[in-house]
């Protein structure tokens, strides 16, 4: 081994003066945590010789620009001739040219536009060209026509390695298909509380299924690294994610804190990122989540001791979407304390030119030493010419044909089938009988969006339509072909009304689509304020009909009640594009079979109740039915054991970019009204149309638009709002004003509406600000507090224009003035 490599092996050297200190209970001792290191095969002396003469040629400016990742919504490629950055992504709805809908070859076209500049010849340096991420995690679902597979859940339901590898390999050629070379999977995560929003992105609360399918996601996207040569122009690079314990947050918050032991964080969220290292994972995604309190993105101990010492990883850290803002003392375009403590480059999507003109300066005045720059832009450039980016001429990617190819779309298939875990299947309604008149209920029986989740096409995926995916099918359309063939018969009814009695009912339901943060909930209850499901369960069953629940989740939930009203259960989870892999196994053929046998098992606890974390399971990681095994479900208590209705937001209404469960978001005008939210990410087509933005954060807010009369509602069950009129407290709508119409604006709580024209007009335009209303205004003139089932109601003409980001009931400082009552 050459002196030069030799040194890549060696601990991680005391970091310069700037490393940030972090409390004691934040602070991990590497000598306690496991040895990994990326194999010797990501460089040689030759490369790292390279390196060291292309760090004395880059400008200052051409180094600080490597650090910096942008999104293509908020950069040109024209701006790549001023800010030299090193890096750019799509984030979950960043499609090419403004389009989420844009084809592989669109994909291609853009990673091309930008990528030529990236290397236009330079006046002084030396032009580096940039690497290009997507969030391709559960196949390549940005793009329409493209295999969509089982998210992570389901896929760990399998317990089948040999065939993560497979989709592993399988999303690469489909990724490299688009001309582009690297992914943000596989997520590493541990979920341990299942109310997270991210839940579904991890394989199992068991970190031996993770770290093993880790070890075969890395090695299938990424190939094994072979010395002196590219990773294979049919292969992208891997990104373990998110460092560290993002799964094992105190209440399952999104982004929130792990308050847990060090020991706890390495035996429990540390396992796969062993096996993703020691595979040749070329990048690491740090979280945007806290240990004890100390924001990963800026814990020394975790990203420069631990991962690049203990660990042993030689490719390069980049962040999570403007995380570095979070950090103690930083904002989104000033964050030193970041890269000091091991992050190598920031994701800044929309904030990258104010923190690179930032960084920029803080390098010049010493503020960040030089040789923290180099170690970071070193690691850079090491996974760049990995990936054959600095050849010449570079490789290239971009065979369109493999998108979507039908060898990949019949992988994906065999995964749902091998995904779905049997719970219950009394009286063998199950495998549906040749010959059998077969109907085919429920909301999600049919829809692509539900079956698939977030994280296709858009970010929360609310908005996915079968149009997207020509070459899959639902749920109702793999059962239909199935029934057909065997000789029976299936009608589609979403709501289960028929007019001849059919021999069986399949009721596909489940969680509408949902990604990070809007996912969250309070309790594992399945639909505890509006069971509409049960409810159609119950009235099949009260006709005599022998039904089969197909249950669509992200997370096991407490679902007792809709399985004692079943006489079958299957989770399904999240199955993708590919819906005939359900009716594989649950319809059988001719001949009496059906094409695979019940194969899944729990990868995680399935509860008992609604608590959170799982304590007292129903059933046990590991459990699983098939038809050669069977066991008789009892009657289960249907007890929450939680109290149901103060576990729901009551006084919170609005937040997060979101309808604030159990309430829901509606526009109203002449052409009826419309949810906005819990089905599409924005509504269009009458007065008031919705749209989600970014205010502070991520679609972190809904942009609501008039164009004439209409209304915007937020709606849900009477709620007590006595004891908050009790405590005087006020109405607080934050919002941002963009524009406004000449004609009135009213504010209603209940069937009480006051004109808060004046008061609008008085706010900053284009800038957040609160509008605070006494809940006393609104019960004077009448509105009955005790059943409150409508908190917010917006009432206007054409040009009003307001971006919502929380609605709630609060104690609010003010001189408790009431605005004129509404004519």
């Amino acid at each position: 081994m050459s002196a030069a490599v030799a040194a890549l092996a060696a601990p991680v050297a005391a970091q310069p003066m700037g490393r940030p200190d972090v409390a004691e209970a934040a602070r991990a001792n590497a000598a306690n945590w496991p040895t990994a290191h990326t194999p010797s095969a990501i460089t040689d002396t030759e490369t790292e010789n390279r390196i060291s003469l292309l760090l004395a040629q880059m400008t200052l400016e051409q180094k600080v620009g490597q650090l910096i990742q942008a999104d293509i919504a908020a950069i040109t490629p024209e701006d790549l001739r001023n800010y030299p950055l090193g890096s750019l992504l799509a984030g979950g709805n960043s499609g090419p040219y403004g389009n989420e809908r844009a084809t592989a070859a669109d994909w291609n076209r853009l990673v091309d536009e930008f990528r030529a500049v990236s290397v236009e010849p330079r006046a002084k340096g030396v032009a580096v060209p940039i690497i290009f991420g997507v969030d391709a995690v559960h196949g390549h679902n940005n793009v329409p026509g493209a295999t969509v597979f089982p998210h992570n859940v389901g896929l760990g339901a399998a317990h089948d390695p040999a065939l993560i590898r497979r989709i592993a390999e399988v999303t690469a050629l489909e990724i490299a298909g688009s001309g582009i070379e690297w992914t943000f999977a596989p997520t590493l995560a541990v979920p341990q509380d299942l109310r997270w929003g991210r839940a579904y992105e991890g394989y199992s609360s068991d970190p031996k299924i993770v770290a093993e399918y880790g070890k075969q996601m890395v090695l299938g996207l990424q190939g094994e690294l072979v010395s002196g040569k590219d990773i294979a122009a049919n292969r992208v690079a891997a990104t373990a994610k998110h460092f560290l314990a993002d799964g094992g947050t105190e209440g399952g918050d999104d982004q929130g804190d792990a308050k847990i032991s060090e020991q706890d964080l390495i035996d429990i969220h540390a396992a796969g990122y062993v096996t993703a290292i020691d595979a040749g994972a070329l990048t690491v995604m740090a979280s945007f989540s806290s240990w004890n309190g100390v924001k990963n993105h800026g814990n020394p101990t975790l990203l420069t001791d631990v991962l690049k010492g203990a660990l042993g990883f030689q490719g390069f850290t980049v962040g999570d979407w403007n995380a570095q803002g979070q950090v103690a003392g930083c904002t989104n375009t000033d964050c030193p304390e970041a890269l000091m403590a091991g992050l190598d480059m920031y994701m800044a999507p929309d904030s990258w030119k104010g923190l690179f003109e930032n960084t920029l300066a803080q390098a010049r005045s010493g503020e960040i030493p030089q040789a923290r720059i180099n170690e970071a832009v070193r690691r850079i450039l090491r996974v760049k010419i990995k990936l054959g980016l600095m050849d010449t001429p570079p490789v290239v990617r971009g065979d369109h044909a493999m998108v979507g190819a039908p060898a990949h779309l019949a992988i994906a298939r065999e995964a749902v089938a091998k995904s779905l875990v049997l719970l219950k299947n009394e009286g063998s309604v199950l495998p549906i009988k040749p010959g059998a008149k077969v109907l085919v209920a429920g909301p999600a029986a049919d829809s692509m969006a539900i079956q698939s989740g977030g994280w296709t096409i858009s970010w929360q995926g609310t908005d996915v339509t079968k149009e997207d995916f020509p070459n899959g099918q639902t749920i109702w359309d793999g059962l239909e072909a199935a029934v057909t063939e065997a000789g029976g018969s299936a009608m589609l009814s979403a709501d289960g009304s028929f007019e001849t009695a059919p021999d069986v009912a399949i009721v596909v339901f489940g969680e509408t689509p949902y990604a990070e943060y809007q996912g969250d909930v309070p309790t594992l209850d399945y639909q505890p304020s509006d069971p509409t499901d049960l409810e159609l369960l119950k009235s099949l069953k009260a006709r005599g009909i022998p039904v089969v629940s197909v249950f669509l989740s992200g997370r096991p939930m407490f679902t007792s009640p809709e399985i004692n009203a079943s006489d079958a259960f299957v989770a399904a989870w999240l199955p993708g594009s590919q819906g005939a892999g359900v009716a594989d196994v649950l319809v059988a053929r001719a001949d009496g079979k059906p094409a695979r046998d019940f194969t899944g098992k729990l990868s995680f606890a399935w509860p008992a109740d609604a608590r959170a974390p799982v304590t007292e399971p129903l059933w046990p990681l590991g459990y699983g039915l098939s038809y050669a095994r069977n066991v008789s479900v009892p009657q289960l208590s249907e007890d929450p054991k939680v109290d149901i209705a103060s576990a729901l937001n009551v006084d919170s209404f609005f937040g997060a970019g979101r309808a604030l469960s159990p309430w829901t978001l509606s526009v109203e005008d002449a052409g009826g009204k419309r949810t906005v939210g819990t089905a599409p990410v924005s509504s269009a087509g009458g007065a008031v149309t919705a749209q989600s933005v970014d205010v502070r954060a991520q679609e972190d807010a809904k942009s609501l638009t008039w164009t004439g009369n209409g209304i915007a509602v937020i709606e849900g069950p009477a709620s007590d709002l006595t004891k908050h009129l009790a405590e005087r407290m006020s109405l607080a709508i934050e919002w941002r004003i963009d524009s406004l119409p000449e004609e009135p604006v009213t504010l209603a709580l209940g069937d009480r509406a006051l004109d808060v024209t004046t008061l609008l007009a008085g706010a900053p335009k284009g800038e957040v600000s609160t509008l605070a209303v006494p809940l006393k205004c609104f019960a004077e003139q009448g509105a009955d507090m005790a059943q409150m089932a409508t908190p917010l109601r917006i009432v206007s003409g054409a040009n009003l224009s307001l971006a919502l980001l929380s609605a709630s009931v609060e104690p609010v400082d003010g001189d408790g003035t009431c605005p004129p009552v509404a004519n």
